[in-house]
């Protein structure tokens, strides 16, 4: 544990640290998705497929090991002794900030299959990671508000369509599903603007539920 050390030392410790293990992973990643893209058969996919995964979990894992590293957290954590690897989840949870990510990838990491999140079409563009969502084959939606449907009424449905297909695919190996019910951070702007009747939640969204429910609910 690195506490010890000025706050500013140790954040620029964690970040290094957390760059780095995205730098040495990604690369591998992508060489393998790119075997895959090339060779666009089933028998490949049911190959690739779970190596992407495994090299998915090494890089948590050094990520959970740079976390335990520089942070002095705590956790309370229960009900996960039963999660069975090998099965299938649909995993719910709210949403506060980006760092809910690492903290449910620390959690389940190993424990069940890769969580799989539904992210906004925006994300692809991130450096380094937009590509390692890609090849990990994250499902990107647009998520137009009404007023945009109604000038581009083509646009209607494009992301059911992404989960369909997306849901086709994880139906193949075991897989977690993690939604974010909100379908967005929390922030007491939103909080504001939505009327929420809850206090600290924003109103949840079941569209992205009710679609990964009626296209894998068999295998959850």
């Amino acid at each position: 544990m690195l506490n010890f050390l000025p706050t500013p030392l140790v954040a620029l410790i964690a970040t290094t640290l957390m760059v780095a293990n995205a730098l040495f992973w990604v690369p591998i990643l992508l060489l393998f998705s790119l075997v895959k893209l090339i060779i666009p058969v089933k028998k490949v996919r049911l190959l690739i497929d779970p190596i992407l995964l495994h090299i998915a979990e090494a890089w948590i894992a050094g990520n959970s090991g740079w976390m335990h590293l520089t942070q002095r957290t705590q956790w309370d954590v229960q009900g996960i002794a039963d999660l069975n690897y090998h099965s299938w989840y649909l995993v719910n949870c709210n949403h506060q900030s980006w760092v809910d990510i690492l903290v449910l990838q620390r959690l389940f990491n190993r424990r069940i299959p890769l969580l799989k999140f539904f992210l906004k079409q925006q994300l692809i563009w991130v450096p380094v990671m937009g590509l390692a969502w890609w090849a990990l084959e994250f499902p990107f939606m647009h998520r137009h508000n009404e007023e945009f449907l109604k000038t581009h009424p083509e646009m209607r449905g494009k992301d059911q369509a992404t989960t369909r297909k997306a849901c086709e695919k994880y139906a193949l190996i075991p897989t977690s599903v993690m939604n974010f019910l909100e379908g967005t951070r929390f922030t007491p702007a939103k909080h504001q603007r939505q009327k929420s009747p809850y206090k600290h939640l924003l109103k949840p969204k079941a569209g992205g539920l009710a679609l990964a429910l009626n296209a894998m609910g068999d295998k959850f």
